[in-house]
């Protein structure tokens, strides 16, 4: 049997936090911290109106050399990696798959796709392909992708290599156990080790937010309002106390 390693969770608490900033805040917080461009570019959602977090597994594709990969899909099933990094899900889990940006191959299909919901994971990341689209359809999974193509994942030029190892997806490291935020605006990748301070600043910086919308809707100064500007501060607070962030506010 072929072994490959798991991964360390993230406390479920913070990786709820960061699903309710959304993939676009937790990007600028991301940025203004230190971590300049966190977004998957290529995948792009293909089932809109979902949003999802949640820790990394992580597959790795490599050009197809047949000395190392050998010949038939189902010859020796258990050699298939892709297959692997599957047997690891758990509830909450997001499958990250670095493709190469490969548009001939699908990394998974109907099956192994029916087997990842079955499973509980919350979605998948692919810079790449998947296939059996009409079925996969019905899944109705939460799917980050560049596309998809009726060829299976090594009918082409690659071969699934390496499980739960560092990985590049669409310009981006990510480490296995690396928190995935993702929804309509695409999917940005968190480090463990900075998550709570994203979730810190967070508060701060949209603590005023609700009230500076209104304000603009209102056709309020945006110089006054966007950001917040300290002559407004006395303003927010009195409309805060007013109307109290709800528990899950952010």
């Amino acid at each position: 049997m072929t072994h490959t390693p798991g991964i360390t969770r993230p406390p479920r608490d913070i990786i709820d936090a960061l699903k309710h900033l959304g993939a676009a805040s937790v990007a600028g917080i991301l940025g203004h911290i230190g971590i300049r461009n966190p977004h998957i570019l290529g995948p792009t959602s293909w089932n809109p109106g979902k949003a999802i977090a949640g820790p990394a597994l992580t597959l790795q594709f490599m050009p197809k050399r047949e000395d190392l990969y050998g010949e038939g899909e189902y010859a020796d099933p258990e050699k298939q990696l892709h297959r692997h990094v599957l047997y690891h899900v758990q509830e909450g889990d997001v499958v990250v798959v670095d493709a190469r940006a490969d548009m001939t191959a699908g990394v998974f299909g109907d099956m192994m796709s029916t087997y990842f919901k079955g499973r509980g994971g919350a979605g998948m990341v692919i810079d790449g392909c998947l296939r059996d689209y009409p079925n996969l359809k019905k899944l109705d999974l939460p799917l980050w992708i560049r596309g998809w193509t009726p060829n299976f994942h090594t009918q082409t030029g690659l071969m699934p290599f390496a499980v739960n190892v560092p990985i590049a997806c669409g310009g981006v490291t990510v480490l296995p156990g690396d928190i995935i935020v993702a929804d309509d605006d695409g999917a940005v990748v968190v480090p463990v080790a900075l998550a709570s301070k994203v979730i810190e600043t967070s508060k701060v910086h949209h603590e005023w937010e609700d009230f500076s919308r209104m304000k603009l809707m209102q056709g309020a100064p945006l110089q006054r309002y966007y950001p917040l500007h300290d002559d407004a501060r006395a303003e927010y607070e009195e409309w805060r106390r007013a109307n109290p962030a709800p528990p899950t506010s952010k």
